[in-house]
């Protein structure tokens, strides 16, 4: 399956450079950087609402499995988020004439960046699992209010839009035709599957590593002089 995605994600790449210009940029051609800038921003905001609620169930469970998704959805999030931003400074340079031009909306997401760099900072802090689940899910939660304000609010402000290069009327002004737009809707669909195929194999992998230290200690000690235990039979991951 993920080898269809990859597949896919590599012939609409091609199909980008096929559709016509959009309208209303000063390059034109080059504004086809929103194929995947834009994709990148989706899956950030939906990663980053779907970590919050994972981190709010381990409060509300205090089971390990949350902790697991939330951790794996804060990595897709932070890692499209990074994506999202190198777009964005690239789209800035061939529009707008600089790498960075501190417009509202760079400067928000660089915010956002900045609080999902920080909970990785917090788990590291932690060597115990549970204080370490329990901390960063504490701040997932409390983290999502300002990252909404950011995401939602704050790019809508009037005096922002006043200001802003940001294209933020771009579809509603028809500059996308509808080839355009089928191009950009695919690409995220398709990388919404790659990501959730990602997501989903870190949470099993967490869940694999929890196991082995269940039955067999804290894996860092195996590397003391002593010799891991070779596990003879399939274990099953639900």
């Amino acid at each position: 399956m993920k080898w269809v995605a990859f597949l896919a994600m590599a012939a609409l790449t091609v199909a980008a450079f096929l559709v016509p210009p959009a309208k209303g940029f000063p390059e034109p051609d080059l504004a086809r950087i929103i194929f995947f800038h834009l994709p990148c921003a989706f899956s950030t905001v939906i990663f980053v609402l779907f970590a919050a609620y994972c981190s709010w169930r381990y409060l509300a469970t205090r089971q390990m499995v949350w902790d697991f998704r939330a951790a794996a959805a804060s990595e897709i999030s932070c890692g499209v988020g990074v994506a999202t931003m190198l777009t964005g400074i690239l789209f800035s340079k061939v529009q707008w004439g600089d790498w960075w031009s501190w417009d509202p909306r760079q400067t928000s997401f660089l915010i956002v960046l900045f609080l999902l760099g920080a909970y990785f900072g917090i788990r590291m802090h932690f060597e115990d699992d549970i204080l370490r689940a329990r901390v960063a899910a504490a701040y997932s939660t409390l983290m999502l209010l300002p990252i909404l304000f950011l995401f939602f609010v704050f790019p809508r402000l009037p005096q922002v839009l006043k200001v802003s290069l940001h294209p933020s009327t771009t579809v509603q002004t028809g500059a996308f035709t509808n080839d355009y737009k089928a191009v950009l809707v695919s690409i995220f669909v398709v990388l919404l599957a790659m990501c959730i195929w990602i997501y989903k194999m870190h949470v099993r992998t967490s869940q694999l590593e929890q196991l082995l230290k269940d039955r067999h200690g804290n894996l860092e000690n195996y590397s003391d002089g002593t010799t891991a235990h070779r596990v003879d039979r399939n274990v099953p991951v639900h």
